[in-house]
């Protein structure tokens, strides 16, 4: 526990965190050699651990490769340089594996989350989410991360002996809790959650497999998820002044941005903006990341947790930003709402893709049989739950691009959606 033992014996987070980038393994990391294995037993292979296979059976998906073609922010008609939700993901990846490798903790498991956290992002990002939830608002809604763990569970057919990619317990569990725990001990729905029910996807599977919805997930699905806060935080920063949505001078009114934009001005103040923002945003990264470090070693040394089941037992999150940083994450997010997640050119894009995702929608409903041959295998006439669920997988599994030419081609209508 030298993590600990740094802090306990006063030495500055700094020092305590250059010594803990030393540690090859923490004992509250997950542990492939112990893992709790895998809903259907395989048997072990040579060459990687439990959870190295995971991880490139992530990257091997089918899920994973759509998410090139799959919008974060800006969809493919508004230039080439925009992140999509793949190298979104490959972005939250690297900052994962940064924070993993500092802490200690298993960069193999981490990286694994990181890679999954989007795979069931419907197509146009948030705003396809928005109108699937409202489509499905009479069938249980529709959550992305909830059907993340139904793409990995169930969707991808890629093996002979099982549905699913088979992962291993520890990597469902990350999946299913990326923002935490979904209940209270006692089974009532809690956090994001509270007064209303545990999406279907995810209380049909922990039938088959608890995940322990009431407890916190382990150490290294949290690095991944406040790697994705980090991601989203910097790199909309970058995709929003190179859309010219944003100029970078009005950085300086952020807090910890605003610093950083202050002295890379004074350091290049001949520089273009393009290099500009890139020079705020990887120190930007730097920073969050340094800040994840220092705050997640005062609290793992109070914890002082002996094995990964006193982090999922915390009864709080041990990786966290400072009250300070974040702070400064919703300061982030407050300024970047209404010049670029409701940007007039972004909601007038959003909502005529929504308007394509609502209309499939529709006319799947009433003409099922359109759908492709194995869609629709196992269906019965009457139950209109199982077939807006059918629907509803198929529609979260198309591309921006595949969604469009659906649409065209039922519709005959043509959509730029620019």
């Amino acid at each position: 526990m030298l993590f600990q033992a740094c802090q306990f014996a006063g030495m500055p987070t700094e020092a305590a965190v250059a010594i803990v980038a030393e540690v090859k393994r923490a004992s509250f990391a997950s542990d492939p050699g112990r893992s709790r294995g895998r809903l259907f037993p395989e048997p072990e292979t040579a060459s990687r651990n439990a959870f190295r296979r995971d991880c490139d059976r992530i990257i091997h998906s089918t899920a994973f490769r759509r998410l090139k073609h799959k919008t974060q922010v800006f969809i493919s008609s508004e230039g080439d340089h925009f992140r999509t939700r793949l190298t979104h993901t490959l972005e939250v990846a690297q900052i994962a594996r940064a924070l993993a490798r500092r802490m200690g903790l298993d960069e193999d498991l981490t990286e694994t989350l990181a890679l999954a956290h989007d795979l069931g992002h419907p197509p146009f990002g948030h705003a396809g989410e928005d109108a699937l939830n409202e489509c499905m608002k009479d069938f249980g809604g529709f959550d992305h991360n909830a059907q993340s763990l139904r793409v990995v569970t169930s969707l991808e057919h890629r093996y002979a002996s099982f549905d699913g990619l088979n992962l291993t317990w520890e990597s469902l569990e990350g999946i299913a809790k990326h923002n935490g725990p979904l209940t209270g001990r006692d089974g009532t729905p809690a956090g994001r959650y509270a007064g209303r029910e545990i999406p279907h996807a995810i209380a049909e599977y922990v039938k088959v497999q608890d995940l322990e919805l009431w407890s916190f997930a382990s150490a290294e699905a949290q690095a991944a998820a406040i790697a994705d806060d980090i991601a989203y935080d910097a790199h909309d920063l970058d995709d929003a002044v190179r859309a010219g949505l944003v100029k970078v001078d009005e950085l300086s009114a952020l807090p910890i941005a605003g610093d950083i934009h202050a002295r890379m001005k004074a350091r290049f103040p001949a520089a273009e903006d393009a290099r500009l923002i890139n020079e705020i945003t990887r120190r930007l990264i730097a920073t969050m990341i340094n800040d994840v470090i220092g705050e997640s070693a005062r609290r793992i040394g109070a914890l002082n947790p002996r094995a990964v089941d006193g982090i999922r037992n915390a009864g709080e999150a041990v990786i966290a930003f400072s009250p300070a940083m974040a702070e400064a994450d919703r300061a982030i997010k407050r300024f970047l709402t209404p010049r670029m997640y409701k940007h007039e050119r972004v909601l007038k894009t959003m909502g005529d893709a929504q308007e394509v995702l609502r209309a499939l929608f529709s006319h799947y409903m009433t003409r099922i049989e359109e759908l492709p041959p194995e869609w629709t295998r196992d269906l019965f006439d009457g139950d209109r739950l199982a077939r807006a669920r059918r629907i509803a997988d198929f529609i979260a599994g198309m591309t921006d691009n595949f969604a469009r030419d659906q649409y065209r081609q039922i519709f005959d209508s043509r959509t730029d959606m620019r």
